[in-house]
């Protein structure tokens, strides 16, 4: 029985029937490295260009890395965890999320596909140029990435790795407990912190019992 839970916890299956686009649903882990790094470096070279100091470029990336621990909570729980009442909503659901729950341990879709990635990232520096205009939103942005990147990789190492620092066990015991205790909590990856102020950080299963997470 271990043996069988074990494979089912670690396989891959099919997301389509079409060949090609199925393997556009696996990913290596380091493409999003090779993808947004260069993002990174580029929109601190343009804000230097545009006359930013270092100083402000590094704000402005802090403010950028925060607002991604935000955005990481509100996608994971409203939006990767939102299954409409209909089959092709379920369908979708299990498309964008929910075969990471079935398979949590594929190696191959533990980061995200550059198809979901690039689109979402194109969308957040459009509403930041927007609001932000240049050159404020290159560090905004550069920001936003490396929270991201930071994220991807989070996800990854908690599936398969032992943390040894107490903040990488607790990182790691809050991620298993949202797969194995109770998905309605824990939507914080790389940090607890949303976690925390929203009321779902993820608790012991006799705690847990005594409460419903907030709406």
């Amino acid at each position: 029985m271990a043996h069988e839970r074990t494979a089912r916890l670690n396989a891959s299956p099919p997301l389509f029937e079409n060949r090609f686009l199925d393997f556009f649903s696996r990913i290596h882990p380091a493409v999003p490295a090779l993808i947004f790094v260069p993002v990174i470096a580029g929109m601190v070279v343009l804000a230097a260009r545009d006359g930013q100091g270092a100083g402000e470029i590094l704000l402005l990336g802090l403010g950028g890395l925060a607002l991604w621990t935000l955005s990481e909570y509100w996608l994971h729980r409203k939006f990767f965890h939102w299954e409409p009442d209909n089959a092709f909503g379920r369908r979708m659901h299990f498309i964008i999320h929910g075969v990471h729950h079935d398979h949590p341990n594929d190696k191959l879709r533990l980061v995200m596909p550059p198809g979901a990635s690039i689109p979402l990232a194109a969308a957040f520096f459009g509403l930041f140029w927007l609001i932000l205009g240049t050159p404020t939103v290159y560090g905004v942005f550069a920001g936003l990435i490396l929270g991201y990147l930071v994220y991807d990789y989070t996800h990854y190492y908690v599936h398969h790795f032992v943390p040894r620092s107490e903040f990488g066990r607790k990182l790691r015991e809050q991620h298993m407990r949202h797969h194995f205790q109770d998905h309605r909590y824990g939507f914080g990856v790389s940090s607890p912190l949303w976690d925390v102020v929203f009321g779902t950080l993820p608790r012991r299963r006799a705690a847990a019992a005594e409460r419903e997470p907030e709406v």
